[in-house]
């Protein structure tokens, strides 16, 4: 499981700010997005699907989010970052005291919101892992990519990569053979959003593959998921 496999359920009443934050989680890479408007359909929810992560409300039209949170945590220690309009100290304390993992108040900046959310995701389940050690030669038809030396060769010939291409190829590589949203691309090589590098990244798909595709015209490695994102073909037999 990678971050972006991670099930978060958001827990809140306020239709609009539900929309906003599913589709800011979204763009980011998430797929799994499960949404309640109250303690009753939260807990219905968090008990069937089991969410890696709850971003939760206080204020509930059929309750409170703190007592909510401790029904939660009788059934599980997932993490859970309190979501509120509230920014009085003692309520932040009292979330925190109760063990929330975070606590951020209403209105915030999208990327703060996905800082918290990666730091609580990266902590709970990915900070013990041990991560594979990551490859040096990557092996495309007739083409060979050394991700030390940043060079693709084929039949004695090589030719460099930028920086950029580098990325960008490494970050398909990390997830070959499944889609990579256009988000989590830019995240890895821009470190920013896919809004406003449309084009920017469109120019450099266009550039690596006119460095590793046989006919760059037409693409057989790196696929274009149509809307979503790209994909790194897997060799014959790769699992």
């Amino acid at each position: 499981m990678n971050l972006y496999d991670c099930k978060i359920l958001l827990i809140d009443d306020n239709a609009e700010l539900v929309s906003i934050i599913s589709g800011i989680l979204t763009k980011s890479g998430f797929e799994s997005i499960y949404t309640a408007g109250s303690c009753s359909s939260g807990l219905e929810v968090f008990l069937k699907e089991e969410p890696q992560l709850v971003i939760l409300d206080i204020m509930l039209p059929d309750g409170d989010g703190f007592t909510l949170f401790r029904r939660l945590r009788e059934q599980s220690q997932v993490p859970i970052l309190f979501l509120s309009a509230r920014d009085e100290d003692n309520d932040r304390l009292f979330g925190l005291g109760l063990g929330a993992d975070d606590y951020i108040t209403k209105p915030f900046l999208p990327q703060e919101l996905l800082l918290r959310i990666h730091a609580i995701l990266k902590r709970v389940y990915f900070s013990s892992v041990q991560l594979p050690k990551e490859e040096k030669v990557l092996i495309m038809g007739k083409r060979e990519v050394s991700f030390e030396n940043a060079q693709v060769t084929a039949e004695g010939i090589s030719v460099s990569l930028t920086a950029k291409e580098l990325l960008l190829l490494k970050k398909l590589n990390q997830n070959r053979g499944k889609i990579v949203t256009f988000d989590a691309i830019c995240q890895a090589v821009w470190e920013d959003s896919y809004y406003g590098y449309e084009n920017t990244l469109m120019v450099h798909i266009r550039h690596l593959r006119e460095k590793i595709e046989e006919d760059p015209s037409h693409p057989v490695w790196i696929q274009t998921a149509r809307g979503l994102g790209y994909r790194l073909k897997k060799e014959e037999g790769q699992r």
